[in-house]
């Protein structure tokens, strides 16, 4: 993982976590000074300053996350399962590309927040949650209803799973 430079990492610590994050927490996340924060932060601004993009990075009480800019919300609305929310859905991608996860795992990625979005997929069924064997945690992974409704097989998650885990 040393070879990722840092605004990568703090670009990816931003989406996974799906909430503001403050330049201290990412200096501790990324192991790196608040200088190179800084400088990061600033990479980012300038990438996410196109206006073509559709991501943009917001700041708020000197923390920082990444959203969808809001010109887009009503074009997307029609293409996400109307009762998910962003950070949901983030979940569930994370679920997705690892395709099954501890439960304690996933909540380290994502936060405490991610309790809440467990609950939720798994009340629209779109996870499924096993107890593990030898411990205390639960083993999540991708219901049937999940592939039925965003039409992706079960072999494209594989190569996006393989992919990701060389890049670790």
């Amino acid at each position: 993982m040393s070879d990722i430079d840092l605004v990568t990492k703090v670009e990816a610590v931003l989406y996974l976590k799906g909430r503001p994050i403050t330049k201290k927490d990412l200096s501790e996340i990324t192991n790196s000074d608040i200088n190179s924060i800084n400088d990061a932060i600033k990479d980012l601004k300038n990438k996410y300053s196109n206006p073509n993009s559709a991501i943009e990075l917001n700041a708020v009480n000197n923390s920082f996350s990444l959203e969808l800019k809001s010109s887009l919300n009503e074009f997307v609305d029609d293409l996400l399962p109307s009762d998910l929310k962003t950070s949901e859905l983030r979940t569930l991608a994370t679920i997705a590309i690892k395709k099954k996860i501890l439960q304690s795992d996933l909540i380290l990625l994502r936060g405490s927040g991610a309790y809440d979005h467990i609950k939720e997929l798994l009340d629209k069924k779109f996870i499924v949650k096993r107890k593990q064997k030898d411990g205390r945690s639960y083993w999540l992974s991708l219901s049937e209803k999940f592939f039925q409704t965003f039409a992706v097989s079960n072999e494209y998650l594989s190569k996006i799973g393989s992919r990701n885990n060389k890049q670790q």
